[in-house]
């Protein structure tokens, strides 16, 4: 086998052309088999081979910056850079990162698990090389689902400007998880049928070069084509922007791509490069519902991924939302290119009108969803806790100022797993929290989830319900709209947590009974305004509290706990803050997450038996 002599970039500039087209096949094989056995991104992967082989022939990943936008299109860069026999590891704790990861390896320049930024960070890299006086390409690799981001075109817009050598590859295949929305998709569509000129017009400039007075013959022809050209055919936006454009590439035809984009490095200016491809290529299950192979669990490889119906937190939210919104018009839905992953693909087929995909944008989304909420519609933006974070100026200024009805399904709040640091939602708590007039709901439970969902509706200004990834654990009593609830009695210890963390404090409560501790139990059901009472009463008769969560410590449920205990000069006499600290949690299963950061019922037990005399 080809792959099995390839160990790094260097082995593929020695492969013959019919070698690399092989290669390519075998690429494709190995992501299938491996992806098989450890769940992770396929479709995305597929369709980026011979694009990522190509580079790889053309570039020097250790030296030239290689920047990816949305990393999850990087495995065939990981295997073609020393990493392949680690892919038996993938996602998995202490295992291969499913993004780019700097610490792992020199040929990855930067992390990348969000979207829109790679254009920015590929400047400023470009920036940097011009100030040093230093000499290696740059290329950025974003996907036109990045380009629905409006970082991508303050990147574009920059770096078309700065006249800095650098390439933008714009891996073009129609989708971003879900289908492409909006006018840059219907921008892009216009210029797949555009006829690629670039080879002829490269042979006939060396021609003319070669001419007496050529040259000069050139110039002034190209100012009358460029002429005719502006007239009959309206220039791309990415010329407009100051990128010279080459394309659109077949993005599977191995010998197009090296020849283009051996001539973009070559160009010395800001090149938008087109490239054309299809996710999911060479394996039919991916091919053929592409949106389906995005992230997969584990799968049979002769059947394709199997999507399952899960019964999860998404799930049951957008189910309750459409039940809804049948009976109130004036609720919508809006989801930022992911509304099978927020579990709105029910309310978009129930009610269409009212949902809207607005790409990979969350901070217009929230800023659309104050314009809405101003004229009296009851939007509901399902976004993953950590993509939310982009929205957090949009949350301030255009929601909470103005203290409108704005509802926020927080999808994969506290630690998610598998996709790693770059996706747990361990930053929402912190500053949503912090928003004058929010109100922060927190479910532990299907039947709270759904409750919480009816109660956010109704209520005034801007309302945040954070749920986990995946399903639940125990099932709590039904939500009677108590900000806290007493689970458990007990007169040696107060244990705080919400959410599904919960569970964690009753398998350890009842542990610790065993041993003669009586631990008292307390569900935070809403986490802003924040429901003390309850604690402050409970740590008058028990002298200690431990907090359990899965956020970082600075501005946490339980700072905030200390602050109100020591302000009311109720301060216990033992206090134990478990959370992230201020780290950021690798990737791993919750369970072995949990266990390794100290957030499971054993570190609660030890912890609590520390805090005894």
């Amino acid at each position: 086998m080809i792959l099995e002599r390839v160990s790094s970039p260097a082995d593929v500039k020695k492969l013959t052309g019919p070698e690399l087209t092989a290669l390519c096949g075998e690429l494709r094989h190995f992501l299938v088999e491996s992806i098989a056995r450890t769940g992770g991104h396929l479709a995305s992967n597929l369709g980026a081979v011979e694009l990522t082989v190509a580079i790889h022939r053309c570039c020097d990943t250790s030296r030239d910056r290689l920047v990816f936008d949305v990393g999850h299109q990087c495995y065939v860069h990981k295997a073609l850079t020393g990493r392949r026999e680690l892919f038996s590891t993938l996602r998995q704790l202490g295992g291969l990162g499913g993004f780019p990861r700097p610490d792992e390896s020199i040929h990855d320049a930067f992390i990348a698990g969000h979207a829109s930024n790679s254009v920015s960070v590929a400047l400023g890299m470009a920036r940097a090389r011009t100030l040093l006086g230093q000499d290696y390409s740059v290329l950025a690799l974003i996907g036109d689902g990045a380009l629905t981001g409006g970082l991508a075109y303050e990147g574009l817009n920059d770096a078309g400007a700065s006249r800095e050598p650098l390439v933008v590859i714009l891996n073009d295949n129609g989708m971003s998880i879900d289908p492409n929305v909006g006018g840059v998709a219907a921008h892009l569509s216009r210029l797949r049928v555009r006829p690629g000129y670039y080879q002829f017009k490269k042979g006939y400039r060396a021609a003319m070069d070669h001419l007496p007075g050529g040259k000069v013959l050139y110039r002034f022809n190209h100012r009358i084509k460029s002429g005719v050209k502006r007239t009959i055919y309206p220039c791309s936006l990415f010329e407009d922007m100051g990128f010279t454009y080459l394309g659109p590439v077949d993005g599977h035809n191995l010998d197009q791509l090296c020849t283009t984009l051996s001539w973009a490095k070559a160009m010395a200016c800001p090149v938008l490069l087109h490239v054309r491809t299809v996710k999911g290529q060479g394996y039919l299950p991916a091919a053929r519902q592409p949106e389906r192979s995005h992230g997969v669990a584990p799968f049979d490889p002769k059947v394709g991924p199997v999507s399952r119906q899960k019964v999860d937190f998404s799930y049951v939210f957008g189910h309750e939302l459409v039940e809804l919104a049948g009976l109130n018009k004036r609720i919508c839905a809006i989801t930022a290119a992911m509304a099978e992953g927020t579990g709105l693909q029910e309310f978009a087929a129930a009610w269409p009108k009212r949902f809207f995909d607005v790409g990979i944008a969350e901070g217009h989304a929230v800023s659309m969803a104050a314009g809405m909420a101003k004229q009296g519609l009851i939007p509901v933006f399902a976004v993953y806790s950590s993509f939310l974070q982009r929205g957090f100026d949009m949350l301030l200024h255009d929601a909470a100022l103005q203290n409108l009805h704005v509802v926020l399904a927080v999808d994969r709040a506290g630690l998610v797993g598998p996709d790693g640091p770059t996706h747990h939602g361990s930053q929402d708590v912190c500053f949503l929290t912090q928003i004058p007039g929010m109100t922060v709901l927190c479910p532990a439970c299907f039947a709270e989830l759904r409750s919480m969902l009816r109660a956010a509706l109704s209520m005034a200004g801007p309302v945040a319900i954070r749920y986990p990834r995946g399903g639940e654990g125990r099932a709590y009593p039904p939500w009677t709209g108590a900000g806290a609830v007493l689970l458990r009695q007990g007169s040696d210890v107060t244990l705080v947590s919400y959410g599904t963390l919960t569970d964690e404090l009753l398998t350890a409560a009842a542990a610790l009974a065993d041993r003669g501790v009586q631990a008292e139990v307390i569900k935070l059901n809403r986490i802003a305004p924040l429901s003390s009472a309850p604690v402050l009463e409970s740590v008058e008769r028990t002298g200690r509290l431990l907090v359990l969560e899965d956020c970082r410590e600075a501005g946490s449920v339980g700072q905030q706990l200390a602050a109100v205990l020591a302000q009311a000069g109720a301060s216990p006499r033992s206090l134990a803050l478990k959370n992230l600290k201020g780290r950021f949690a690798p990737q791993g299963s919750i369970p072995e997450l949990r266990r390794q950061l100290g957030l499971d019922a054993q570190a609660v037990i030890d912890a609590v038996l520390g805090m005894l005399p």
